[in-house]
């Protein structure tokens, strides 16, 4: 089974794609780990999709492609989740006719839909575990707020140490990174639109101001 998971920087689309991965067993691929890991490696298109990811910007199709197409084939006999990609359109246009390529069914595509102003507030209260970052914390809402431990807040599912992202604090960066998932033109909900029009891929979409058991039911119960 290969799904794209779409959702805003603030919507949970990483916690329910780890959900996904253990009940399905299939491989939980996001965008992010996959620069990440170019650029720790050094390689040349790590390098050069380190400059874009510094600026707040998208990283031009001609790097990302051929990092997640490298990726999701080494998933081909597994199953994969996509999390990240595509953000834009054009994007969109090309991972469906590279999978189509490749051989590749996309069987479903996965919308996890939330106010704007809601998912900016969620992205400034959110902490980051040092050991997993799908592991939620939020310092806003009770049911996943971080446990405190020798005056510290800690991981609530495993203790780990908590941090902020830089761009999780400034407010300028994250009306960039919406402005790209919003717009319904060229960016990530033109590409989510793309899916929806072409027939071919059943789109599961659910409403993500929901809480983390209840959008994950919302999601499985859609699924085979």
């Amino acid at each position: 089974m290969n799904i794209l998971t779409f959702g805003p920087n603030g919507s949970g689309k990483g916690t329910q794609g780890a959900i996904i991965k253990e009940k399905y067993g299939i491989d939980h691929i996001e965008s992010g780990a996959i620069f990440r890991e170019h650029i720790k490696g050094g390689t040349e298109l790590g390098k050069k999709a380190k400059a874009f990811i510094d600026r707040g910007d998208l990283v031009p199709d001609d790097i990302t492609i051929p990092m997640v197409l490298e990726t999701l084939g080494k998933s081909k006999e597994k199953g994969w989740l996509l999390d990240g990609f595509p953000r834009s359109l054009a994007q969109a246009e090309a991972l469906d006719k590279a999978l189509k390529e490749a051989g590749m069914k996309l069987d479903f595509v996965v919308e996890i839909v939330l106010d704007r102003q809601i998912a900016k507030e969620r992205i400034m209260g959110r902490r980051l575990c040092a050991n997993d970052n799908n592991h939620p914390n939020h310092i806003a809402f009770e049911a996943i707020k971080p446990v405190e431990k020798d005056g510290k807040l800690v991981c609530r599912v495993c203790g780990g140490a908590l941090s902020t992202r830089a761009d999780d604090q400034d407010e300028e960066a994250i009306n960039k990174r919406h402005n790209i998932y919003y717009d319904d033109n060229t960016g990530t909900m033109a590409a989510v639109n793309y899916f929806k029009k072409n027939g071919g891929t059943k789109v599961i979409s659910v409403d993500g101001s929901k809480n983390i058991k209840e959008v994950s039911e919302l999601i499985i119960k859609e699924l085979p």
